[in-house]
């Protein structure tokens, strides 16, 4: 099994998607659920930014901080449902080299013990360069949901992505 770095070494992006968020309507992006978890949990959250529902703008910004400031761990949070307005998808797909479905599957599978609802989210999660990118949904309770069900897996994830050359059968 890979030796595992502190989780403070890596450093972690949080991206709120949301058009009232962007508009200033809702809370400090400092005090987001998903930033207070993280820290929570010992990870370095080096960047927040607030965007609205804008594919343009949510690629970039994701292209930014993998290309420019090599983050190792970006999540977003918001428009993953059925909205026209929901757009982080395909902003994802503009960004993305490939996706690691298993970490959205598990994320639904865990959500519909909780709610149907769970069935009609569009999260994805992928990677670019050496970076791992997870969508999350805009709603603090699902955050905090769909948080648990990841976390333990993206510091192997994290190690494999640096190039830790063990293998990974136990």
């Amino acid at each position: 099994m890979s030796q595992q770095k502190d989780k403070s070494a890596w450093s972690v992006g949080v991206l709120i998607i949301s058009d009232r968020a962007s508009r200033g309507e809702r809370g400090g992006q400092d005090n987001h659920i998903l930033v207070q978890l993280l820290k929570k949990d010992g990870y370095r959250v080096s960047k927040i930014h607030v965007v609205p529902d804008s594919r343009d703008e949510i690629a970039s910004t994701l292209k930014r901080w993998v290309d420019e400031e090599e983050l190792h761990l970006i999540f977003t949070t918001g428009g993953t449902g059925l909205s026209p307005t929901d757009v982080t998808p395909q902003a994802m797909r503009d960004v993305l080299e490939y996706e690691v479905p298993g970490i959205a599957e598990a994320m639904r599978a865990y959500g519909m013990t909780i709610t149907p609802h769970a069935m009609l989210s569009r999260a994805m999660a992928g990677v670019r360069k050496q970076t791992l990118i997870i969508n999350l949904p805009g709603s603090p309770r699902a955050v905090e949901e769909n948080l648990s069900v990841v976390l333990p897996a993206i510091p192997h994830a994290l190690d494999k992505l640096g190039g830790d050359p063990t293998e990974c059968a136990r």
